[in-house]
């Protein structure tokens, strides 16, 4: 499973999920993004004033990817998961590189870029299972973002699951917790 951590965040935070998401099968990656952000901004800011942030950081996942596939680890056996800033870029980076992936766990996140974004990608998911949830109320990740970014998901073949929590804020609920279990021990058998 690789971990992607959030903003003001590190791999010591992520692993907190790591913890709650335990499977025997499992080793659990967690990248460092430098000075504990991935982009300077919003991600729903114009593009370019996250640059090189994002394209940094979809290079760092690209080659952890990358290099797990290499070591022997199908795609298939591969969960991504991340929260807040770290899920908007573990889901921008799966979108752009759509396959049979174990499952993508999107905690307070969605796909990067303005308002107007369209995300033209091609490839296929192949049923792989995605999983987003978020608050109503989030207060960096609109509910219309979480909307858009399942669509993206489900256009390029993923099984989408969408979950809205009412009056939440911004954290990973036990429900959230409970439905990410279910996809990580599909995989894990």
């Amino acid at each position: 499973m690789i971990l992607v951590h959030g903003r003001h965040a590190g791999p010591q935070d992520i692993m907190e999920l790591a913890a709650a998401l335990e499977h025997p099968r499992f080793t659990y990656l967690a990248p460092a993004a430098a000075g504990n952000a991935w982009y300077p901004n919003s991600f729903m800011a114009d593009i370019a004033s996250n640059e090189p942030g994002i394209s940094s950081g979809l290079g760092v996942l690209e080659d952890l990817v990358g290099r797990v596939v290499d070591a022997g680890t199908p795609r298939e056996r591969i969960v991504l998961a991340g929260f807040s800033q770290g899920a908007c870029l573990m889901s921008e980076y799966t979108v752009r590189h759509a396959a049979r992936y174990g499952g993508v766990l999107v905690f307070s996140g969605g796909l990067i870029g303005p308002a107007d974004t369209i995300w033209p990608y091609a490839g296929d998911f192949a049923g792989t299972r995605v999983f987003l949830g978020c608050s109503d109320i989030d207060a960096h990740v609109p509910k219309s973002r979480v909307d858009e970014s399942a669509m993206v998901f489900a256009r390029l073949g993923a099984s989408v699951e969408k979950r809205i929590y009412p009056g939440m804020g911004h954290v990973i609920s036990n429900d959230e917790i409970t439905f990410a279990r279910s996809i990580v021990e599909a995989v894990g058998g």
